[in-house]
């Protein structure tokens, strides 16, 4: 994982140390409510749909970039300062930021991810940290967010319950549509070939086994005994597709396309949503798109 350097790391202290010294209104820019401010932009989707127009939410890593290995500038340190509450994922993925905005700043940091029953990473320490590609995962998430706002904003209880409640029926069916989608699938294809095995607790909630290159974006990845033992699996399991992410390096996906004969059937999000115009610009979308690109893929 990628580390900041001590000049770095001591311009940012002094930052923060004159950021604290503003007056902290403790609202958002309309008089009310919160001022939200999240690790990435998939949290950044779920929290605007809990705190609606009652609190304002921004988000750090840019969409289009992969939170593992992100590096924040002083202005993201800023942004954190100046917030009311910074909201992480938890289960590894923000470590190193999360580490240094708790010992250069006054801002609760809290983590959604502390009733998921985490995934053990496989070849290394740790956990996987990629728990919202489960929706019911991020139905949990939505609980332990809308308690704690209801907690530290208690006038707009009313608000971020009935929000949450909506976004949960959201939720539910999306997950009733996924576990319909699957089933076109035949079982014997229901293997999500990747380059980070981020997949996993997709996996195991809709039926399906799932292969990376590497584990974990941030730790050694695409060697040439990786790419060849994925191109064995795929050979072997005889797989009608691959697939690529959207903020990874696709030209190892693409070595093991051309190694195998087997075409990349499109691109599917994983640490990011899409951008404007992408049509996965929310949570809930980039899971439909996701899920289409798998479905056409391996229904070949």
């Amino acid at each position: 994982m990628k580390k900041v350097c001590f000049s770095f790391v001591i311009m940012v202290i002094a930052l923060i140390a004159a950021g604290c010294g503003a007056e902290d209104t403790g609202t958002s820019e309309d008089g009310e409510g919160l001022k939200i401010v999240t690790s990435f932009s998939i949290l950044g989707d779920v929290l605007e749909n809990i705190a609606g127009e009652r609190s304002s939410v921004t988000y750090i890593v840019p969409i289009g970039e992969e939170p593992h290995e992100y590096e924040p500038v002083p202005s993201d340190f800023q942004a954190v300062s100046d917030a009311d509450v910074f909201y992480v994922n938890g289960l590894g993925l923000e470590e190193w930021l999360q580490r240094l905005v708790e010992n250069t700043s006054d801002v609760d940091v809290v983590e959604v991810s502390p009733t998921i029953d985490a995934l053990p990473l496989e070849e290394s320490d740790g956990l996987d940290p990629h728990a919202w590609l489960d929706v019911k995962n991020v139905m949990k998430y939505v609980e332990v967010i809308r308690d704690d706002l209801v907690e530290r904003d208690p006038d707009g209880a009313e608000i971020y319950v009935a929000n949450a409640e909506a976004y949960l029926q959201d939720l539910q069916e999306l997950e009733d549509w996924i576990h319909d989608q699957v089933t076109t699938i035949p079982e014997e294809q229901r293997t999500i070939v990747i380059s980070e095995n981020a997949y996993r607790y997709f996996g195991e909630a809709y039926g399906f086994d799932t292969v990376g290159i590497w584990e974990l974006n941030s730790h050694e990845e695409g060697t040439p005994g990786q790419i060849s033992r994925v191109v064995d699996i795929v050979k072997e399991l005889d797989l009608p597709a691959v697939f690529v992410e959207t903020t990874v390096n696709k030209s190892f996906m693409t070595t093991v396309s051309n190694d195998s004969g087997v075409d990349i059937a499109g691109e599917v999000y994983t640490d990011a949503v899409g951008l404007e115009g992408s049509g996965a610009e929310t949570y809930i979308d980039m899971m439909k798109h996701n899920v289409d690109t798998f479905v056409s893929g391996l229904s070949q």
